[in-house]
């Protein structure tokens, strides 16, 4: 701690209260230094030159089977309307045994929370592990800047 001549006052010297900044900075250079030095040596994998596969057949992803609560609480799979009780053997039939198939729930803004969570809890049951809740960025977007919520 360094201490300065006090002029007025009992005592020969106070402390300073001033921060000396040159080790802080000496110490951050030293260090941008090292992390500039060993950042390019954190790259893994090797560089190789690999065989181009002639018969190789692009996996085409199924589309998702989508999900949608309107806003009375009704359930709909695509354009199809139906109640809660029928929604997982027509949700079964559309997966074709596929598991990783993803399911799309497109819930109402101004529906009921309830149903949605019914619809994920019985989905994630029955072992469905993939489910999107999808939304609409535009809509947000146009609501936030009208400065409706």
């Amino acid at each position: 701690m360094a201490f300065a001549a006090n002029k007025s006052g009992p005592g020969l010297h106070r402390p300073m209260a001033d921060i000396n900044v040159t080790p802080l900075v000496d110490v951050m250079l030293v260090l941008l230094i090292v992390f500039m030095i060993t950042a390019p040596m954190l790259t893994t994998g090797l560089k190789m030159d690999l065989p181009q596969a002639k018969s190789a057949v692009k996996i085409k992803p199924k589309p998702p089977v989508v999900v949608s609560v309107t806003r009375d609480g009704k359930f709909a799979i695509d354009a199809e309307e139906m109640g809660f009780e029928s929604l997982l053997p027509v949700i079964q039939s559309r997966m074709e045994g596929d598991a990783t198939r993803v399911i799309q729930i497109r819930g109402d803004r101004n529906g009921s929370y309830g149903a949605v969570y019914e619809l994920v809890d019985k989905l994630v049951s029955h072992g469905f592990t993939h489910i999107a809740l999808i939304s609409d960025p535009k809509a947000r977007k146009s609501a936030a800047e009208t400065g409706k919520e």
